[in-house]
């Protein structure tokens, strides 16, 4: 008998997360250069981080031997400037995946549950797991989230329902007002966990504010991330915001350092580059409308979407799939969300949606 066979049976059940395939990789598999692979599979800033986030960047490596600030001051300084919240509502995360699995990991047992979508963030099953908890997954509604069914799917050893808005993989967008409603109806003693890795791209029609609910609801937490609109998915800074007794007990399971000092810095001087953050929003804007106007020209079904990538049919994806790899464009997959048929494209610069599309027609030809 191995000593892997020790483990849990609920961790053997787990299947590891899949992320995007890295650009090296693909070059040494096709023998393709490097410098003419397009990726657009993991929702990227393609215009970086922005120039004042590099100079921190930059100006922290002088003290790299010392260790970060395990708290965070400075970042959670800027965080509550930026939106009126006090120090302990705040736990960081490396990425927001690390606080999706605090949330779990202060929460979530075997004997108890969490709800989340079908079609949702992978993490989400992936972090109740390994809590040895029950998922229960709802039925999606439109490739969305059902919030109806998501309340009435609330058992009594519920403790966590996750939320990602807009949702990732399919980048459908629950109105604020239904989330309001849904919160209302979810009992107290269950943790909601809105995640809002894509809050930065919304519109303004769409912009609705969840922190100004947490007086009301002190059993919610929004989780965002500086991976996405604010480019910095390298050095992976995730925050959530929520009760200071929800947070307590998330930092006493935190590891003590698990932001790095480059990151806490980039972060803090991320947060004030309005202008950088407004034009990745237009670059977003400008590069989905170029990407669903060749969609409709291919005739191919694409779920409208209020993030920073765009899902679309094409039947037989695996086999389009490793067409674009040949042409060196790199997109997502996601028949492991149950969605065979569909990829998943990230919106890049001007001319790596037109690499894509072009590369699209001819796998498609």
């Amino acid at each position: 008998m191995s000593v892997a066979s020790k483990a849990p049976d609920y961790i053997h059940a787990i299947t590891p997360y899949p992320p995007g395939k890295p650009i090296g990789e693909l070059a040494r598999e096709m023998g393709i250069p490097e410098a003419s692979i397009v990726k657009l599979a993991s929702n990227e800033n393609p215009l970086g981080m922005s120039v004042r986030a590099k100079e921190a960047a930059v100006a922290a490596l002088v003290d790299i031997e010392r260790y970060p600030d395990g708290n965070g001051f400075e970042l959670k300084a800027a965080l509550c400037a930026r939106f009126g919240v006090q120090p302990d509502q705040i736990v960081l995360g490396n990425g927001s995946n690390d606080v999706l699995e605090l949330a779990a990991h202060a929460y979530l047992a075997p004997g108890s549950s969490a709800v989340f979508s079908q079609h949702a963030f992978a993490v989400y099953p992936l972090a109740t797991n390994a809590m040895g908890a029950r998922g229960i997954e709802v039925p999606a509604r439109a490739y969305g989230h059902d919030l109806a069914a998501m309340a009435a799917a609330v058992a009594t050893d519920t403790r966590i329902v996750f939320i990602a808005n807009p949702n990732n993989p399919t980048g459908t967008f629950v109105d604020g007002s239904e989330l309001e409603a849904f919160l209302a109806r979810v009992p107290s003693d269950v943790l909601v966990v809105l995640d809002e890795a894509y809050t930065e791209y919304l519109s303004e029609q769409q912009r609705y504010d969840s922190l100004s609910w947490l007086p009301r609801f002190p059993n919610l937490l929004v989780s965002r991330t500086m991976s996405k609109a604010y480019g910095m998915a390298g050095l992976r800074v995730g925050y959530g915001i929520g009760h200071p007794d929800v947070v307590d007990l998330m930092n006493r399971v935190r590891q003590p350092f698990n932001v790095n000092s480059v990151a806490l810095a980039a972060a803090t001087a991320a947060l004030a580059d309005e202008e950088f953050l407004a034009r990745s929003a237009d670059v977003n804007r400008r590069g989905m409308a170029q990407i669903i106007e060749a969609l409709a020209e291919l005739a191919l079904e694409w779920i409208p979407s209020a993030g920073n990538f765009v899902t679309f049919r094409v039947g037989n994806a695996a086999a389009v799939n490793l067409a674009l790899l040949k042409q060196g464009v790199i997109v997502r997959p996601i028949g492991g969300y149950g969605m065979p048929e569909w990829l998943r494209v990230s919106i890049g610069l001007p001319e790596e949606n037109a690499r894509f599309i072009t590369a699209l027609r001819q796998a498609l030809a």
